[in-house]
């Protein structure tokens, strides 16, 4: 009967003819699948279980059984992987049903190593009441008996084997008894857990570590957590629901019915790519760059995911970043710049102390700039209603005192609802600051270090990568050049937070000069676009890095001062980056990137956008949605529409048959251009217009009200003009 989703649910809907041999009815039996994935932003305890929920409901008037089964490719990737199991039986004393879990493994696990994406350590724990029916066994025999019979034996079969050697299964069955007169409802819980120990190695300040799954500061056993999982289906299940309403509420006001649609797909794939570790002094969270190249903790894939981490949950940002900032504070990349990743696969976060990581010295300095002081701006905040995540300011207001643990421990849980395990307020009034300077302190020579490379060479880049690598190197890039420049200024707002005035007067003096170099550099000479390169003429690109600037509320300045005056570059050894010529008064504007810029954009957008979307520069024709909806964000409304209109056409027809791509064509069939990327967090970007809806206390989007002013007919002409001389590039 079809599938129906929200951000933490799929559901899916079968029914069932009565057997014609019954008489008293010929209504149809209705069977639902509910698989429930809970986002819940109000319990980090809650978002560190690695279990889900599988409910089983029916509907109607004659009897069903039931039957569910898992395979072992659960716990490998290599079908030729010999793989052991058992069943478990728990007594619980809060609860008449015991339950009964089959646990599953690798015979001889490979700790720590992935095949084809897939762990080859860990158990697989499928667990339902112990009133259900169970039995292993091979998969053909096992399922035909049960269509014969409608029940299982309650045997195990001891035979271990590889994953498709005769393929053992693993299975329940439920028998339903309904009542005949009426149309009656029933159910049935399972949960699935994949559950490992460790989770990944580190190299922590204190050396390679096998870092230890959050959830073990809470429960002392794997059958303590899992028991807990499963009789706290209601409160997962209704914290989840309130995830996925307000989603949709807010989605709808941003966007469109079609909106709602791709963030819910998005929440999932954005938060399946992490697992949760440390202890509740000090939490962090590890990241998986999957499919392009399994990088652990890629800086430049976090960043095009940040705005659902702000939305959903700003405290996970911190956690995401905290590896990355302890791994440099401890002296082990040896590059003045922000190191790429932690580690060339997952789950092997081993460094670089080599600093022989990808090249993207711009990129990463500017990703962790902009980031830090995003998660800054989170934490400050009066009311509620101001408050960057509709989440952040529920909970205590108790902070952690302790000068040893994170400014964002989870020592202070408390219960909301008569539900437990909710988290602490985010900030917000003196809490916020305190956190706020707390965080920033503990590695501003860190924060200082960036920027001071970015003094050096983001004005006119070098040759180098991107973000979008797959682009190939590129000098003088344009709007890398510009996220720099943004970095920049976000060190300013940080100096200034901790009272390192002088820092802030120094960093905003020279983001000030370079943002008005930046724009003699990279818009074309009619005025029409921002080009790809500085010295690539009739190319163009998206200025995605607009986002930063609106998001970090720099679009909201008024420059009052009567003048801003060049840096002394020379006193601070930035040597290879010369005082620009023009030195004295820079004129006022409103904005730190000035409106023209914003505005000009976006009718350019309007002007290239294909039937799939918006390609990403004038080299090719294919998109990364995530930047598309960064660039879409701080666009007109109209062209914003238009965006996500194409987008959302791209969903409906696309032929790509794997989880959500953030890489495709915008003509011919939408395909994958090569590479193929899928199931990436990066569609987290996918929430920026939330995001942006929430910055500023609120107030982000009315200050690009001015997008909505008519464009001069003669300039959109040259536009048009503009277009169609540079021509379309090949798929």
């Amino acid at each position: 009967m079809g599938a129906h989703y929200d951000a933490s649910t799929t559901n899916l809907t079968y029914s069932i003819p009565a057997p014609p041999s019954y008489s008293k009815s010929t209504e149809a039996l209705e069977i639902v699948l509910s698989f429930l994935s809970p986002i819940t932003p109000t319990s980090t305890l809650r978002q560190a279980l690695p279990a889900s929920y599988l409910t089983v409901h029916v509907k109607g008037n004659f009897d069903v059984d039931i039957y569910v089964d898992l395979n072992g490719q659960w716990v490998s990737g290599d079908r030729g992987s010999r793989v052991v199991w058992d069943l478990h039986e728990t007594q619980t004393a809060n609860n008449d049903k015991g339950l009964k879990t089959w646990k599953v493994r690798r015979e001889t696990e490979q700790m720590l190593t992935e095949y084809q994406d897939r762990a080859e350590w860990g158990t697989l724990h499928f667990t339902a009441p112990s009133d259900v029916r169970h039995e292993s066994g091979t998969s053909a025999l096992l399922r035909r008996a049960f269509s014969k019979t409608g029940t299982l034996q309650n045997e195990i079969d001891d035979n271990y084997r590889s994953i498709m050697d005769e393929e053992p299964v693993f299975a329940f069955a439920k028998s339903f008894k309904l009542n005949e007169s009426v149309s009656s409802t029933d159910s049935v819980l399972f949960t699935i857990a994949h559950v490992q120990d460790p989770v990944v190695q580190y190299a922590a300040a204190r050396g390679l570590t096998f870092m230890k799954p959050l959830w073990k500061a809470w429960f002392p056993s794997d059958e303590a957590m899992l028991t807990f999982h499963h009789f706290d289906y209601e409160n997962a299940a209704t914290l989840a629901a309130n995830y996925s309403r307000q989603l949709a509420i807010d989605a709808y006001a941003s966007g469109a019915e079609d909106y709602v649609d791709i963030v819910a797909l998005s929440a999932r794939q954005a938060m399946g790519a992490t697992s949760f570790s440390g202890t509740p002094e000090n939490p962090i969270l590890f990241l998986k760059e999957i499919s392009s190249n399994g990088n652990f903790q890629t800086v430049d894939v976090i960043f095009p995911s940040f705005p659902f981490f702000l939305y959903t949950n700003p405290r996970w940002l911190a956690y995401l970043l905290e590896p990355l900032i302890e791994h440099m504070l401890s002296g082990q990349y040896s590059n003045t710049y922000s190191m790429h990743d932690l580690g060339t696969h997952f789950p092997n976060a081993t460094g670089h102390p080599d600093g022989n990581d990808e090249y993207m010295p711009v990129e990463e300095c500017g990703d962790m700039l902009t980031m830090g002081l995003a998660l800054v701006n989170s934490l400050i905040y009066e009311t509620g209603v101001a408050a960057g995540s509709v989440w952040s300011s529920s909970g205590s207001d108790i902070m952690d005192s302790d000068p040893e643990n994170s400014p964002f421990a989870l020592t202070q849980l408390g219960v909301q609802d008569d539900i437990f395990g909710i988290d602490d307020r985010w900030g917000g009034s003196d809490k916020g600051i305190k956190q706020a300077k707390k965080w920033v302190m503990k590695s501003y020579s860190l924060w200082k270090q960036w920027t001071g490379y970015l003094v050096e060479f983001t004005l006119e880049p070098h040759n180098q990568l991107s973000t979008d690598d797959f682009a190939g190197w590129l000098a003088l890039q344009a709007n890398l050049a510009l996220k720099g420049i943004i970095g920049i200024k976000s060190m300013s707002e940080m100096a200034d937070l901790v009272g390192e005035t002088e820092d802030a007067k120094h960093y905003k003096n020279i983001s000030d000069v370079y943002i008005d170099k930046w724009e003699e550099l990279a818009i074309s000479r009619d005025g029409t676009h921002a080009k790809l390169a500085y010295d690539w003429y009739g190319s163009w690109t998206t200025l995605y890095s607009l986002f930063a600037d609106s998001l970090l509320c720099f679009h909201l300045d008024g420059d009052s001062s009567p003048s801003v005056t060049s840096p002394s570059f020379g006193a601070f050894g930035h040597g290879d980056q010369k005082p620009l010529p023009g030195d004295g008064p820079i004129k006022n504007k409103t904005g730190f990137v000035p409106q023209h810029i914003y505005k000009m954009q976006s009718d350019w957008y309007h002007a290239v956008r294909q039937k799939y979307g918006l390609p990403l520069d004038s080299r090719h024709l294919y998109t990364k949605t995530d930047w598309e909806f960064f660039t879409a964000a701080v666009s007109s409304e109209n062209v914003r529409a238009e965006i996500l209109e194409s987008v959302a056409l791209w969903v409906n027809e696309t032929v790509t048959d794997r989880p959500f791509t953030d890489l495709h064509n915008t003509e011919g069939d939408g395909g994958f251009p090569g590479p193929n990327f899928f199931a990436r967090p990066v569609v987290g970007g996918h929430f920026a217009f939330l995001t942006l809806g929430r910055a500023c206390g609120g107030k982000a989007r009315e200050g690009l009200k001015f997008l909505e002013q008519e464009t001069d007919p003669q300039k959109m002409k040259a536009i048009l003009q503009a277009v169609e001389e540079m021509g379309k590039p090949e798929l």
